[in-house]
């Protein structure tokens, strides 16, 4: 693994989320294509609780903590639970930002950690080097989801204009 070229997909998709996040209103965050789709807002929260109790948790867990309780979670249950929906979009938006912030400082100064190093449980096994990596990849997983979901603002703010010419979607 070369931590210099993960890291900057990191800091890459960092500047892709803030991008997508350009332009968009507390009511447009919220909107949510149907009942079982997140809204803006909710992939936002979403990511900043990640942030702080997923990747950044359980990488220091695997490399540095091993002898403490995994810590688990359920991302899923927080989306009811948290009330994402009824977040100020602004504040949530600042505050992701300022924990990727904060990661990308640590993971700095981790540079030269043994990413071979593994945690096992019942559920099975999980390097350093791959929780790093599946941070990237969901990083681009919700940058799809945001694009998707302005994918659908931009149908609304465009009628009654057809987007057919724009290429199939």
């Amino acid at each position: 693994m070369k931590f210099s070229t993960l890291y900057e997909e990191l800091q890459n998709s960092t500047e892709m989320i803030r991008a997508v996040l350009v332009g968009i209103t507390q009511l447009e965050a919220q909107v949510k294509p149907d009942p079982e789709s997140w809204s803006i807002l909710e992939v936002t929260c979403h990511l900043h609780d990640v942030e702080r109790e997923d990747f950044r948790e359980h990488l220091d867990f695997i490399l540095h903590r091993q002898n403490e309780e995994y810590h688990a979670i359920d991302p899923q249950a927080w989306i009811t639970e948290r009330k994402y929906n009824q977040e100020d979009f602004a504040e949530m938006r600042d505050k992701f930002f300022a924990e990727r912030r904060k990661s990308l400082a640590w993971l700095k100064e981790i540079s030269d950690s043994d990413w071979e190093i593994t945690y096992t449980s019942e559920y099975g096994s999980v390097s350093a080097g791959e929780m790093f990596s599946c941070w990237i990849a969901h990083d681009n997983l919700h940058l799809r989801q945001f694009i998707e979901l302005r994918r659908t603002r931009i149908e609304t703010i465009t009628k009654p204009y057809p987007l057919e010419y724009a290429g199939d979607w």
